[in-house]
């Protein structure tokens, strides 16, 4: 087989393997966890507190496990959903056509939950690398404040 046969062969099987090793590892890169060290109540009112000190508004505190039940579903264990927005930031995306499909993500969102074991975690997306991937106004917005600010809501409850 010829040198170009093999570097063909090379480049296919290289982009294979970096594809399926994204495919494991994008999840964990999007989507982070990190364990609070209080209840789910106390958790909730802190990230509620950091986010309204920096100027957010907290738009709701949906208690997921009730809707889960009202619709016929099992019971489990408690979820909240608190919403933040901010319309500075909102708003910079919102103007450009180009960029309001990223509206489905909105408003930011974090996830406090109990774990069977009793524990309570704090769920988020990560807003930094998101922006990196649209580029843009996306990326000036969610990679530089939004980024910094919800890893302070994060961190207040540490």
């Amino acid at each position: 087989m010829s040198f170009l046969a093999w570097l063909g062969i090379g480049f296919v099987l290289g982009a294979a393997v970096l594809g399926a090793v994204l495919w494991r590892i994008a999840p964990r890169l999007m989507l982070s966890e990190r364990r609070s060290p209080l209840g789910l109540d106390e958790t909730v009112s802190r990230i509620e507190e950091a986010a309204k000190a920096a100027g957010w508004n907290v738009q709701s505190v949906l208690p997921l496990e009730e809707s889960v039940k009202k619709q016929g579903g099992p019971e489990v264990r408690p979820v909240r959903l608190v919403n933040l927005c901010k319309g500075e930031y909102s708003g910079k995306i919102l103007a450009e056509d180009g960029a309001r499909l990223v509206s489905v993500m909105m408003p930011c969102t974090i996830s406090v939950y109990q774990k069977s074991d009793g524990t309570v975690w704090m769920g988020s997306m990560n807003p930094g690398l998101l922006g990196r991937m649209f580029g843009g106004v996306v990326s000036e917005v969610m990679a530089g404040p939004v980024a910094r600010e919800q890893a302070r809501f994060l961190a207040s409850v540490e």
